[in-house]
């Protein structure tokens, strides 16, 4: 089952799956991934079982994945599935969608994304601002998202970082 993008509405604890790039997407990008998605979704399935799911691009740069597993679980076979066409969308546009040594945030209103270790020792010689809000893509259910998806940097996972 196919829902419209960017209009996930319903109350239900989804799974999600995100996969961050490591730049913004280009209009044209935007639209080539939409169009594939949408197709590749409308046919996704388990065990021969449609899975009802929908995809948001959030900040033109992050791709939410949300399955209603209370009607049907994803099994191995359609995550693998899932994960075939991120990797050519991936490989497609050299988006980094697999990479997960990276850390993005937001910086005077803008999205930036850095290796992890840049990311890192930034913070640590004091060259970011702790007035940064930080992303979080370890989130596993669509509550998780809405609420803690985006953090200030002193409730997010890089507080931690000495």
């Amino acid at each position: 089952m196919k829902i419209e993008e960017s209009n996930i509405v319903e109350a239900e604890d989804y799974r999600v799956i995100i996969y961050p790039a490591s730049r913004a997407f280009t209009t044209k990008e935007a639209k080539v991934i939409t169009e594939k998605l949408f197709d590749f979704l409308a046919g996704w399935a388990a065990h021969g079982k449609p899975l009802s799911s929908s995809f948001k691009i959030e900040k033109n740069q992050f791709i939410i994945i949300c399955v209603d597993e209370e009607k049907e679980m994803a099994s191995g076979c359609s995550i693998d599935a899932l994960g075939k066409i991120m990797r050519e969308i991936d490989e497609e546009y050299k988006l980094g969608l697999f990479d997960r040594m990276k850390a993005s945030f937001i910086e005077n209103g803008e999205v930036k994304t850095l290796k992890l270790l840049d990311f890192k020792n930034k913070i640590r010689n004091g060259e970011l601002s702790k007035e940064i809000e930080v992303f979080d893509f370890s989130k596993n259910t669509y509550l998780e998202f809405l609420g803690n998806f985006l953090l200030p940097f002193h409730r997010s996972w890089a507080a931690g970082i000495k």
